[in-house]
């Protein structure tokens, strides 16, 4: 039990018995009377604590309010370690994200956190050098394009966007109503429902060139709808149209596949010989093609043909720039 659990319990021994012996508390905290000792100055001195020690009935309680004050309540934000350093590791999480997107909101929070901590069994110095988040492949976003959509997400207005499309290296610009900000690969993407297109679209926001609020209500659309045409199908080029994907690994790929999710509608067997068969929806190509690619020639595609025949072609153009 560390320091700041021990102190929830000593506020909730008090509190639900209004008189604790010594040797009651020795026994549940777990610890020394030397330990016990310290942890009773540092409640009284450093967080206001009441205890008083009731030499006639030999035990300790709180100090009764007076008629016009409440009962003592341990003060500010208070987590156990275990917790605590959930949240340290979420907040390193965050900032890998984007440094700079959150971290004026997450500093106050951070610096209670870390008092908190520096209190408990391991120091916030020992926690984050021992916790290591590293991301692949981030991409660079406009601080203030990401304040921009997150508050236009949350008060419901509409998005006027420039987006510059990769693939045809064109500019359009499009009024989209924001539904969820999605973070998916080390990347940020924005689902919304486009007005020019009339559909739900998915905009990575590194490719967005200009954003501006405009004073207009959003399109709110249901959550069923957006799983329906967002979460049906492979990653995050999902669509409502699927079709079905069947894959095939070698036995020495499939001690890690196996234990991979591709998709949460995924079904998979093992054979005979130990090749491991994959299964599930996807709607477009692109990013299933790149995940098939990276396990070379540990994986066949059995179906769809469509799928097999643009692998195909994908490997005889990489073919061409070895000849």
């Amino acid at each position: 039990m560390d320091r700041t659990e021990r102190f929830h319990l000593i506020d909730q021994m008090l509190s639900n018995k209004g008189l604790v012996s010594r040797p009651q508390f020795l026994q549940a905290l777990e610890i020394s009377p030397a330990t016990f000792k310290r942890d009773l100055e540092y409640l009284r001195d450093r967080l206001g604590a009441p205890i008083l020690w009731d030499r006639e009935r030999r035990g300790y309680c709180y100090q009764k309010p007076s008629s016009d004050s409440s009962p003592y309540q341990l003060p500010g934000l208070w987590f156990n370690t275990g917790e605590i350093q959930a949240l340290l590791t979420m907040n390193a999480w965050l900032q890998n994200l984007q440094p700079g997107i959150l971290s004026e909101h997450i500093q106050p929070l951070q610096a209670r956190i870390r008092g908190l901590l520096d209190q408990g069994d391991h120091s916030v110095d020992e926690i984050t050098r021992r916790i290591k988040i590293l991301t692949q492949a981030r991409k660079a976003y406009r601080q203030d394009f990401f304040q921009l959509i997150s508050q236009a997400l949350l008060m419901r207005k509409r998005l006027l966007i420039r987006h510059f499309n990769r693939q045809t290296a064109t500019v359009s610009e499009r009024e989209v109503s924001p539904q969820r900000l999605t973070f998916y690969r080390d990347n940020w993407y924005l689902d919304s429902w486009c007005h020019v297109r009339k559909a739900i679209r998915s905009f990575s926001i590194d490719a967005l060139q200009q954003v501006e609020t405009l004073p207009v209500k959003a399109l709110d659309l249901s959550d069923k709808k957006l799983d329906k045409e967002l979460a049906s199908g492979y990653g995050i080029f999902s669509g409502a149209s699927t079709r079905q994907v069947e894959l095939r690994f070698t036995p020495q790929r499939a001690r890690w596949v196996a234990q991979e999710q591709w998709h949460p509608e995924q079904k998979s067997r093992f054979d005979d010989e130990g090749y491991y068969y994959l299964q599930f929806p996807y709607s477009q190509e692109p990013e299933l093609l790149m995940d098939i690619l990276k396990y070379g020639a540990d994986v066949m595609v059995l179906r769809p043909q469509s799928l097999k025949n643009s692998l195909i072609a994908i490997i005889q153009s990489m073919h061409k720039n070895y000849l």
